[in-house]
């Protein structure tokens, strides 16, 4: 379907990619994972042909249509909704516009011509264009009378959503796609997994959003050392198994036939687990393809996040009366009750994501509240990771100097101590003493990490955490947090982290709260609170 041969990719002395020879078939999708800076983004611009290679080839099979995910966003805001959404099918697009333009200066010397466009435009099933443009929209959530608006006059998030919408119409051979949850809801990230799981053609896909990955992939593509390997299954079965090696690999004793037994369990009870859940059925083919050979150990460095606490809390930890808050005007929620019970966590969240970080904002005394109260229990200690982290990177210290900041003890204040603390985070060496000043986003995010961890608060608040961090440190953080014994408060974006984590939902609305000890998934998908939450927004 698409291969890859002899691909090579060097910027100046730094090599990219190695000779990298793979073939992506069709009926299967692809996760590409890799460390930060791997080449992930940059290997689907080259087989997207926006970005030329150093050298080897990209073929695609003739007679095969590619489709990207335009990342532009603003690229198409001359054109209409459902305009800029047929235009995803570039060769029904070209023959549409072609009559039109012919209808348009009609004459006899044209009209077999247009005749002979019409027999290829049904062929293509053009007819039904406009109402399968129409339909996908709609179940993007782009109502109809959003269609003929021109591109310009939609909001970012809308945008993201048409232009999704383009990349998945007419049902592309090839269909390319980086980060295409960013900016969508959980109800469209749902209904684009179930879309993918099902999908009958090839897809490539570069994700941070684990759950996304689980839900489509059936075969993980690992960046690592310059090559590109195809591992069957998805990002779950790929860490495991790949964390299992690692594990194996340090059990120079064991027989190696006790090592292929080890493996081949692991298989079966992964496989029927899979067998078990709400996958699509069509992916469910995933688990007939793992195989112990495909299982190997990966060099993937993990951050070594663990969040430990002074002392445990007693029974009060929060209470909240009548909490309200507004932004120019705007209430933002209002009438909050909350107590917090010790070991809880909770999932807070809000259609209007201004409404969760004003609320931490107001707990951390960093924002006065419109209205209402709330006091913390004595035997609390808090740690607050924000959304915007910028005023803790302002000085130019060097990463150990910045750490110091928050040392309690002379033990604490040492070099050593505190490079051991940077070292957990990746974080060794020279990279200890860059600057606060130049850090990239993830990199900020792992400071502010080390940070809480060093103050060994008992309750956590994090306000969408995974932002800018890889997917190594995301695994690595979730998994620490299901091991805390505190109280946790989260926002996030990450479908994983929020089903795996919390054992309470917290949803915040302009007309009062919503509070349910559930799961993330059974309270998305309870009935009764799909339509509490749409009369709590109204």
């Amino acid at each position: 379907m698409l291969s890859v041969s002899n691909l090579s990719v060097q910027f100046g002395k730094r090599i990219l990619f190695d000779e990298v020879n793979v073939t992506f078939n069709s009926g299967n999708c692809y996760g590409i994972i890799g460390a930060n800076g791997a080449g992930k983004s940059t290997f689907l611009k080259i087989l997207s042909g926006t970005q030329e290679a150093t050298s080897g080839h990209v073929h695609l099979e003739p007679g095969k249509r590619m489709s990207v995910l335009e990342q532009n966003h603003n690229l198409y805001d001359s054109h209409t909704v459902l305009e800029t959404v047929l235009m995803g099918n570039k060769p029904l697009f070209a023959i549409k516009s072609e009559i039109d333009a012919l209808y348009n200066d009609y004459n006899d010397a044209n009209a077999d011509r247009i005749g002979e466009l019409q027999v290829q435009f049904e062929e293509m099933d053009g007819w039904n264009a406009d109402s399968d443009a129409a339909a996908m929209l709609s179940n993007l959530g782009i109502k109809e009378e959003l269609h003929y608006t021109a591109m310009a006059d939609l909001d970012g998030k809308q945008k993201v959503r048409v232009l999704l919408a383009q990349a998945l119409f007419g049902s592309p051979d090839v269909l390319i796609m980086d980060e295409p949850t960013n900016d969508l809801d959980y109800e469209t990230i749902a209904w684009l997994e179930n879309f993918l799981a099902n999908y009958d053609n090839c897809v490539i896909v570069v994700s941070h959003d684990r759950h996304f990955l689980d839900a489509v992939c059936t075969h993980i593509s690992d960046i690592d050392f310059s090559k590109i390997n195809h591992f069957s299954g998805n990002y779950s079965f790929w860490y495991e198994s790949s964390q299992l090696a690692v594990k194996q690999r340090a059990q120079q004793n064991k027989k190696a036939e006790e090592k292929k037994k080890e493996l081949e369990e692991f298989i079966r009870r992964f496989s029927a687990n899979v067998a078990k859940s709400k996958q699509a059925t069509s992916r469910k083919k995933m688990i007939e393809k793992l195989n112990v050979a495909d299982i190997k150990p990966s060099s993937r460095r993990y951050p070594a996040i663990i969040f430990e606490r002074d002392r445990e809390a007693g029974d009060q930890i929060l209470n909240i009366e009548k909490l309200s808050t507004e932004l120019d005007g705007e209430v933002l929620f209002q009438n909050i009750d909350l107590n917090l019970n010790k070991g809880d966590k909770v999932v807070v969240f809000s259609k209007d994501s201004r409404a969760t970080t004003a609320f931490y904002e107001i707990i951390n005394g960093n924002l006065n509240a419109k209205s209402g109260k709330f006091s913390w229990g004595v035997t609390t200690t808090q740690s607050y990771l924000p959304l915007d982290n910028s005023e803790y990177f302002s000085e130019k210290l060097t990463l150990v100097d910045w750490l110091r900041q928050w040392a309690t003890t002379e033990e604490e204040r040492e070099e050593v101590y505190i490079r051991g603390f940077l070292g957990k985070m990746i974080f060794s060496g020279e990279e200890a003493l860059k600057t606060a000043d130049v850090l990239s986003g993830g990199e900020k995010v792992r400071c502010m990490l080390s940070r809480m961890m060093m103050t060994r608060a008992n309750v956590l608040m994090l306000d969408e955490p995974t932002n800018h961090l890889d997917l190594e440190s995301i695994t690595a953080f979730n998994n620490s947090l299901k091991n805390f014994k505190g109280t946790v408060l989260f926002t996030t974006h990450d479908h994983e982290f929020a089903q795996t984590l919390a054992n309470r939902v917290v949803e915040l609305t302009p007309n009062g709260i919503i509070d349910r000890h559930t799961t993330f998934d059974e309270y998305m998908q309870d009935d009764k609170i799909k339509a509490l939450r749409e009369k709590m927004y109204s």
